[in-house]
C-alpha cells in the first residue's frame, strides 16, 4: 500500500457515532458532553482526560501511527468520489458550504490584496481536495493558478476529470494545474508559490505533533502577504475521536493553542451557517504568519485584530 504513514485530507464533515452492535450510524455529534474543555471522549463515549492521553493510546509509537494514517485513508478509499460520497450523504450542504467560503475569501482578498487582487496573478493550495469539489466551485474562479493535494488517488482522478478544460466554466487563465497525491504531513510546498492555502475537513486526520510540522513547511509555501484558511468541524469543548475514519474535532481553545504553537495568528473568523442541527458546528479560521496591514478598504481600523470573544 504505502511505505510511510498516510494522512487522509478528505472532507470529514461529520464524526461518527456507533450503535450497540457496532455499526456506524449517520455521523452526527454524539450526545455524551465533555465536562472540562481539557477532556474529551470517542465516539463511543469513552472520556479522556486530555489529549495527550488519547494521543498515547492512538499514535504513541510508529507502528500505532501508521495504522492511524492507514486506517483513514482505507475509510475514504471505500467512498464513492461524488458530492454525496466526499460530504458523507450530506450532498445539500454544498450550496451554503461554497457560498459562505465565498464571502468569507471576498472579504479576505479586499482586505489583503489591493483591487481584491484583481489585477494579480494569484495562486491557491487546496489542501484535502478530494474529487476538487471547493476549487471547482470556488477556487478555480478568484485563482489563476490552483494545485489540489489529495492522498486518495480515486479521488483525486475524479478532480482531474472534473477540473479538466472541457468540464469548466472559467476562462484559460484560470486552470488547475498540479495534482498532489500526497498526504497532509508528507507534503512540502514549494518555497513562495502561494497567495492562499486552503485546508477544508482535512486537518482532523493529523496528530497533533503533524499538525504543527504541516505548519511549520506550509509556511514555506507563503508568498509574502499571503495567508491560510482553515476551514474545520469545531466541538463545543475539548475534543471528539472518530473511531471510524480516525479523525479528531478539535475545540476552539484547543486550535488556538496549537496556532499558537505554529507561530500563526487568527486574523478573522467566520461560523458557517445553513447546515443541519445535527452536524458539528463549523468554523472558518483565517492565519497569517504576523499580523497583516489591512489594504484596499475604507472600513475603519480596529484597535486589535484579535477576534471578539465568543460567549
Amino acid at each position: 500500500m504505502f511505505a510511510a504513514p498516510i494522512n487522509l485530507c478528505v472532507n470529514p464533515l461529520l464524526a461518527a457515532t456507533h450503535q450497540a452492535n457496532g455499526s456506524s450510524s449517520v455521523r452526527a455529534r454524539p450526545n455524551t458532553k465533555t465536562q472540562m474543555e481539557i477532556s474529551g471522549l470517542d465516539s463511543n463515549g469513552r472520556q479522556f482526560k486530555n489529549p495527550d492521553e488519547m494521543w498515547q493510546e492512538e499514535v504513541g509509537d510508529s507502528q500505532k501511527k501508521h495504522d492511524w494514517y492507514s486506517n483513514g485513508v482505507g475509510y475514504w478509499q471505500g467512498v464513492e468520489a461524488s458530492v454525496e460520497g466526499v460530504l458523507g450523504g450530506y450532498g445539500h450542504v454544498n450550496e451554503p458550504d461554497i457560498s459562505t467560503s465565498e464571502a468569507f475569501l471576498n472579504t479576505l482578498l479586499a482586505r489583503f490584496f489591493p483591487d481584491a487582487g484583481r489585477n494579480q496573478h494569484l495562486v491557491a493550495l487546496d489542501c484535502g481536495s478530494g474529487i476538487g469539489r471547493v476549487t471547482k466551485n470556488l477556487l478555480i474562479r478568484y485563482f489563476n493558478e490552483v494545485d489540489l493535494l489529495e492522498p486518495v488517488s480515486h479521488f483525486l482522478e475524479a478532480a482531474r476529470e472534473n477540473l479538466s478544460p472541457e468540464n469548466m466554466m472559467v476562462s484559460g487563465d484560470h486552470k488547475a494545474v498540479n495534482f498532489y497525491c500526497t498526504p497532509l504531513q508528507e507534503f512540502t510546498p514549494d518555497a513562495g508559490r502561494y497567495d492562499v492555502i486552503w485546508i477544508q475537513w482535512c486537518i482532523g486526520h493529523l496528530a497533533d505533533d503533524d499538525f504543527v510540522s504541516f505548519f511549520e513547511r506550509a509556511k514555506a509555501g507563503l508568498k509574502p502577504g499571503g495567508f491560510f484558511v482553515l476551514k474545520e468541524n469545531l466541538a463545543r469543548s475539548g475534543f471528539v475521536l472518530d473511531n471510524e475514519d480516525k479523525s479528531l474535532t478539535r475545540s476552539h481553545v484547543y486550535f488556538k493553542e496549537l496556532f499558537n504553537r505554529c507561530g500563526l495568528h487568527i486574523y478573522e473568523m467566520k461560523d458557517q451557517k445553513g447546515f443541519p442541527d445535527e452536524l458539528f458546528p463549523v468554523r472558518m479560521y483565517a492565519l497569517t504568519t504576523e499580523i497583516p496591514k489591512r489594504v484596499g478598504t475604507s472600513r475603519p481600523k480596529r484597535k486589535s485584530n484579535r477576534p471578539a470573544v465568543i460567549k
